[in-house]
């Protein structure tokens, strides 16, 4: 029945859309040579709608804008909570055929395994030593996930946003894509950075932020909080490999009020405002365009062309996941030639860190 309804709404769904449809795409920009990108992914489940809008979707451009970019699986990172093993090493070949699927090209960036380059922990330790302790118990995510284990967190957990640093200083990145929730981290990372060349002399370029241009997307059952992989609410987060009857099953349930009207106002209707995001980020449409264009339709009618726009957005990810995941040896590969390549640019920067702190 959902679908039934979703396809009677597909007519305005497909006039919206060749509205937008312009004159054909410029070419290409040339490449910055002089800069270097460097972000990170925790393998930790598949990648739900808020990682593609919100990082993913932009790393793919960046690889045509930067003549150097490194995006890591941090698989390091995640161990901060406990894992599984067995569930750990699949979730990393199921992240690198996702990322693979969502158009990381390893002939443009190098998409590597965290774990595989020692060069991290080295820098990480040599960072951690010049944190106070209070900067990271002040840090905003160390507060909100110990308070979640109940004040029991481990001190990989407390100290990960030094990792995170030496993550990107380890390349001499000069620019980091972040979302919103991150900008505290960049904050150390640049802090970091600075704070060794103090010591040592000018060494490590002070990394600058790159904001995505989406802001977070919210849980469709709770649209105050971010949508998460890990929200027990299975209803709340929209996976990239999700089924389209999954899809509409979600968008259907997604909390909204009790105004029939499409309308942007995140203050005081944070659902639909969600919805129009989401729509305005999987379609190309600005927020007004999608609001425009909506005039007339209730927001039942509305949940379900949203959905669609999402189920067409991913709908050839999802199947080229399903092709990757099935070449194990692949996957193994991309990630071996990757993690080589970073071994490369890292071990150099690395000794000469060694050298200036005294240990050569």
């Amino acid at each position: 029945m959902a679908l039934r309804s979703m396809r009677k709404a597909r007519g305005c769904w497909r006039f919206i859309r060749a509205l937008h449809k312009g004159p054909a795409a410029a070419s290409a920009p040339q490449k910055d040579s002089t800069k270097r990108v460097f972000s990170g992914i925790q393998p930790t489940g598949t990648p739900h709608l808020g990682n593609y809008l919100g990082a993913i979707e932009s790393w793919v451009r960046l690889q045509e804008e930067y003549g150097s970019v490194l995006y890591s699986i941090v698989d390091l990172h995640s161990i901060t909570v406990p894992q599984n093993p067995a569930l750990l090493h699949q979730s990393i070949l199921d992240m690198t055929a996702a990322l693979l699927a969502c158009g990381i090209d390893p002939e443009k960036s190098i998409l590597f395994q965290q774990s595989q380059v020692p060069e991290h922990t080295q820098l990480s330790w040599i960072l951690t030593c010049m944190v106070r302790l209070p900067r990271l118990q002040h840090l905003h995510q160390w507060k909100t996930k110990s308070a979640k284990q109940k004040q029991d967190g481990t001190a990989g957990l407390l100290t990960y946003p030094v990792l995170q640093a030496a993550d990107i200083l380890l390349y001499k990145s000069t620019h980091v894509p972040v979302g919103e929730d991150q900008v505290q981290h960049m904050e150390l990372v640049q802090d970091l950075a600075q704070g060794f060349n103090k010591k040592y002399g000018e060494f490590f370029p002070v990394p600058k932020s790159i904001l995505t241009p989406m802001k977070k997307v919210k849980s469709l059952r709770d649209p105050s909080a971010k949508m998460s992989k890990s929200d027990p609410d299975k209803l709340a987060t929209i996976r990239i490999t999700d089924t389209p009857e999954e899809i509409v099953q979600k968008f259907r349930k997604a909390v909204t009020d009790f105004t029939s009207e499409v309308t942007y106002d995140p203050v005081h209707r944070e659902g639909v405002s969600n919805m129009v995001a989401i729509h305005a980020a999987v379609s190309g449409l600005s927020v007004e365009e999608v609001v425009r264009h909506s005039a007339g339709i209730d927001t039942a009618r509305y949940k379900l062309l949203v959905a669609e726009a999402v189920i067409e957005k991913f709908a050839p990810i999802k199947s080229e996941i399903e092709k990757l995941k099935m070449d194990k040896d692949h996957l193994e590969s991309v990630l071996q030639v990757g993690s080589a390549k970073a071994k490369e640019l890292a071990h150099p920067v690395c000794q000469e860190v060694k050298k200036l702190v005294g240990f050569l």
